[in-house]
């Protein structure tokens, strides 16, 4: 490495234009043989003071994180997803395989979604895992997440790979990796990769078409995609079809998924939403091109196409990108359209397919729901009424749900959800999918419309048996390369520093899963330890006692530059049971909090 470029790298961060971080990280690009095809564009950049597109490059290695790798799009450094990052994650997926115990062959799925350089990425994958020897089915063009997790147990391969930042913006894309079992993978084998791509060199690769003219690669799709179809088609607990609903697929691949799967099982009046359909990376009709499904901007289109068609829609469902994820909205009584959320969905389908169950005499005390400990407590409400078991002691992601389902089998398996709009059910694969939300929640729909109600009317009636329920969210981004050091000094306030009230509620205790234990407020006491699960997540607890309970949920993001926060209010229904009380009483105690939650992070990150 020339001297004159260490020392105007080391003088930009003297001067406060580059990042310590960004310095070592650009002089072990710079010292490496293996990077010799970026020094030439890396140099050219340092000699033009590019000083905050280098920062942006090098301040960071993107990890992996609870939905695999994934970040901006770039031409080179290790805090971007570009061809060496993408080589650097498959070989180091393909070398923790050999070291695992696999020494010899091996086979794995690679698919992608429909986001810029995508399906390049997905090649890129394949044709490193055939240089280590591996066995690849590529299926030809984009797909859903759950297809892929499906392929990898249909085809008993040994791990899978899919190509997507899921609802990230466009100028994002990612690395998933799962394992045989489908499901993403989990300690210790993400850490293990890990080292694996910290550790790597000279990247073995072959061309392309050598790779499928001597059969390394496979490309796959109509009987996979048959296959999966019928699996969850397969699902299904009802015959009524008679619901008027509007799919978008926000530009991805839920047309392969989600609306196949639909009409295939006789939703016939479903209709897909044209100006959504084209798969496009750019997610060109999408409001402000956000492609998630949890924003309630992106269903504005339709609505707005609904209103001047005059469309009968009962429902509209949009998925992300990678139709892992379903959002809903619901026709309301004034004709509009409510969202429902994710922990609303999912207590929905939970008791929808437990009281199948039940009519049916299959109903053991065996079964069981899995959620997360960010998914509202209604869910385990619904499932004990019915005397089935809940797995909610899990962190953030799906991968979680996933490992608990191969730990007890799918035999007793009901359903999986988690807050963030993913659903699960059957054995098919270890991964969330928009098509089982879809599915049950239109047969649900449909069921409803036939005695007069709507999805809303129903749960309402689950209100007035476990007390209302509310819950909300809130995300704060630190973006670029102090972002993190923000992120982990909110994270350390509120560990050591707990504050004893947000707005009126007063908390008691705060749960430290990192630490391993539950601290009383504000004195400090030791309430006992937590054994399991271990991660960064803290939760806030107001008094049990109290007619008006309140949690804050709070953990740094795995994939995206921000803290979220997670608020749940359960309100006992009194005067007689009025859930009118109880909801206004419930909203206006969980918005109060909120926005004193708010107002003090940004005063924290203003010090």
């Amino acid at each position: 490495m020339p001297s004159e470029t260490v020392s105007r790298i080391e003088q930009a961060n003297a001067g406060g234009n580059l990042t310590t971080a960004t310095v070592q990280n650009i002089k072990v690009w710079l010292s490496k043989d293996c990077m010799r095809p970026y020094h030439a564009r890396i140099v050219e950049m340092i000699n033009s003071e590019e000083w905050s597109r280098l920062d942006e490059l090098f301040w960071t290695a993107i990890p992996f994180g609870t939905g695999g790798r994934r970040g901006p799009m770039g031409e080179l450094g290790p805090a971007s997803i570009n061809d060496r990052t993408i080589a650097e994650s498959a070989h180091g997926l393909a070398c923790y395989l050999r070291e695992s115990g696999v020494t010899e062959g091996g086979s794995a799925v690679v698919t992608c979604d429909t986001r810029n350089k995508s399906m390049h990425f997905a090649r890129l994958t394949a044709t490193t895992f055939v240089a280590h020897g591996l066995k690849v089915y590529l299926f030809e063009s984009h797909r859903a997440t759950p297809a892929l997790s499906f392929a990898v147990r249909k085809l008993g391969c040994h791990i899978g790979v899919m190509i997507s930042a899921s609802h990230n913006p466009p100028a994002d894309n990612g690395f998933k990796a799962y394992w045989s079992n489908g499901g993403q993978v989990i300690p210790p084998h993400d850490k293990g990769i890990i080292a694996q791509v910290e550790n790597a060199d000279l990247i073995p690769s072959i061309d392309y078409s050598d790779a499928i003219a001597t059969g390394g690669i496979e490309v796959i799709g109509a009987t996979l995609d048959s296959q999966y179809v019928d699996e969850v088609a397969a699902l299904c607990r009802s015959s009524s079809r008679d619901i008027s609903a509007v799919f978008t697929p926000l530009h991805g691949v839920g047309e392969t998924s989600i609306y196949r799967i639909l009409q295939h099982v006789g939703f016939d009046k479903v209709d897909i939403f044209e100006d959504h359909r084209k798969p496009d990376g750019d997610f060109p009709n999408v409001p402000d091109h956000l492609p998630n499904p949890e924003l309630l901007e992106v269903f504005d289109p339709v609505i707005d196409w609904v209103r001047e068609t005059s469309h009968d829609a009962d429902l509209i469902l949009a998925s992300d990108p990678d139709a892992d994820r379903l959002g809903v909205m619901v026709r309301n009584r004034e004709g509009g359209f409510t969202a429902i959320t994710g922990n609303q969905t999912g207590a929905l389908i939970t008791d929808y397919l437990l009281s199948k169950r039940r009519d049916a005499g299959t109903l053991s005390a065996d079964d069981y729901v899995v959620e997360t400990l960010v998914t509202t407590p209604l869910v385990k409400c619904v499932a004990a009424e019915y005397g089935a078991r809940t797995f909610n002691e899990l962190l953030v992601g799906f991968k979680w749900i996933a490992q608990t389902i191969e730990e007890n089998g799918a035999d007793h398996f009901v359903f999986g959800c988690e807050e963030s709009i993913g659903f699960l059910s059957g054995g098919y694969c270890r991964d969330k999918d928009g098509a089982v939300g879809a599915l049950f929640i239109l047969e649900l729909a449909a069921e409803l419309k036939a005695a007069g109600k709507t999805l809303l009317d129903h749960l309402d009636t689950l209100y007035s048996r476990h007390g209302y329920h509310a819950e909300g969210q809130k995300s704060i981004y630190c973006t670029g390369p102090t972002g993190k050091a923000k992120i982990d000094g909110l994270m350390q306030t509120l560990r050591e520093n707990p504050p004893a009230e947000f707005g009126p509620v007063r908390f008691v205790e705060v749960a430290d899963y990192a630490a391993g234990k539950r601290t009383g407020i504000p004195g400090g006491d030791s309430l006992g330890t937590i054994a399991e699960p271990v991660g960064d997540l803290l939760i806030y607890k107001s008094d049990p006692d109290s007619s008006v309970r309140v949690q804050i949920a709070g953990r740094p993001s795995g994939t995206e530059p921000k803290i979220k926060f997670y608020f749940f209010c359960q309100t006992d229904l009194s005067d007689g049971g009025n859930l009118e009380h109880a909801r206004a009483a419930g909203d206006g105690v969980l918005n109060e909090v909120q926005e004193a939650l708010a107002a003090w992070a940004d005063e924290k990150l203003a010090d």
